[in-house]
């Protein structure tokens, strides 16, 4: 057996291989993992996407089970076998679309077995559908250890789903804050030529434009800045929402009927998330529902004052009063009214987001992050701790 055979493989089972919030964090993690310490496969139930070409570290396979849209029994002799191939040390999935696959993992002979918790969707906010539930409960003596990315998270596996606080470790994501860092000079020109004005004052906001992101109470809080006044000017005002999915084309018909869709650009999914990020003044997170919200350290990470909705993981990373704003969620009102606050009170968003940084930097490293996880392999593997 080669030294390479002989290192513990980690297969990470997820949906899909594509941006989000999640998938950047595994990138991350594998990317910042001692190489010497596991090796990685990734095996999606879905597919993947470029968002692939981000992963820096060579040699990891990437699976595709090409699971089929509703019920496709399939995919779980194609799971089964995959898995008796890779024959992995431990499984790690990721949210209850992949937590099947624990029941697979167990038969497939699996030993070590990690699962995920990194946040709710639209179907089930608050971790409270009965049969969603249920599921956890019956697949929990399955697994080894839970790891929730906020306290939110953790509270509700103990609490809600009877995982024992000693299998159950919160790790927070982490965040480049050397790719990711305050603009150095003049705000940069963001958006088709003209976009930008003197003195713009740009609300950004950067995720997956699904109905659990609710783009649509920040763009309603626009059109309401916009129409009410007591802001920026609308000569100055922009709006700027990163990334794609089924609700852009409501948003863009909505900025369109009210008059508005020369002071908006939605151009979809980026891959210069950074420099656009610069080039904000404030960043908004409007979702329903949240875990550990990438974007809202990256945000921080580059000097900006976070809005962000009073959900899930949310309150755990913003610091009402210090780093940012909490809002309730579907509030357009009140986020009009904390986005106006950034422009009538002289220097706090400067203030608010030099605060935001040094957090990132003090409880938010990639090194930390990793560090965590690896903290949790080693001892599931009972791996030596790394010496020096």
């Amino acid at each position: 057996m080669s030294t390479a055979d002989a290192t513990p493989l980690i297969v990470h089972l997820i949906h899909r291989l594509d941006v989000g919030g999640l998938e950047n964090g595994l990138v991350n993690l594998i990317n910042h993992l001692p190489p010497d310490r596991y090796r990685h496969a990734i095996v999606c139930l879905e597919g993947s996407s470029d968002f692939r070409l981000r992963i820096q570290r060579p040699g990891i396979e990437i699976i595709s089970i090409n699971k089929h849209e509703g019920k496709d029994w399939g995919h779980y002799l194609r799971l089964f076998h995959t898995l008796k191939r890779l024959r992995p040390q431990l499984i790690h999935t990721r949210n209850l679309a992949g937590m099947e696959a624990q029941l697979l993992a167990a038969a497939a002979g699996v030993r070590l077995r990690v699962h995920g918790e990194h946040g709710r969707d639209i179907h089930d906010l608050h971790g409270t559908k009965r049969r969603y539930r249920l599921l956890r409960r019956l697949l929990k003596p399955l697994i080894g250890h839970f790891i929730a990315v906020s306290r939110d998270l953790e509270n509700w596996l103990v609490d809600t789903i009877g995982a024992l606080p000693q299998r159950v470790t919160h790790i927070c994501n982490g965040v480049d804050s050397l790719q990711f860092h305050p603009r150095l000079g003049p705000p940069d020109a963001i958006g088709p030529q003209g976009f930008i004005a003197e003195r713009s004052f740009v609300i950004g906001s950067v995720g997956r434009m699904a109905a659990v992101k609710d783009h649509m109470t920040l763009v309603h809080a626009f059109l309401m800045l916009l129409a009410h006044g007591g802001g920026p000017s609308p000569e100055r005002l922009r709006l700027v929402i990163i990334g794609d999915g089924p609700c852009r084309r409501a948003c863009l018909d909505v900025l369109g009927a009210a008059g508005a869709a020369s002071l908006a650009w939605l151009p979809g999914a980026r891959d210069d998330i950074a420099p656009l990020m610069r080039g904000m003044t404030v960043f908004v997170q409007p979702s329903l529902a949240e875990g550990a919200s990438n974007t809202v350290l990256e945000a921080m990470a580059s000097g900006l004052p976070v809005i962000a909705t009073d959900v899930g993981g949310n309150p755990e990373l913003v610091q009402p009063g210090w780093t940012g704003t909490l809002v309730p969620p579907r509030d357009p009102g009140q986020l009009a009214d904390a986005i106006r606050d950034y422009d009538r009170i002289p220097g706090l968003a400067a203030q608010h987001g030099i605060r935001a940084r040094r957090r990132v930097l003090q409880e938010f490293s990639l090194a930390a992050m990793a560090n965590a996880y690896l903290a949790v392999y080693d001892g599931l593997t009972r791996q030596p701790p790394i010496k020096g």
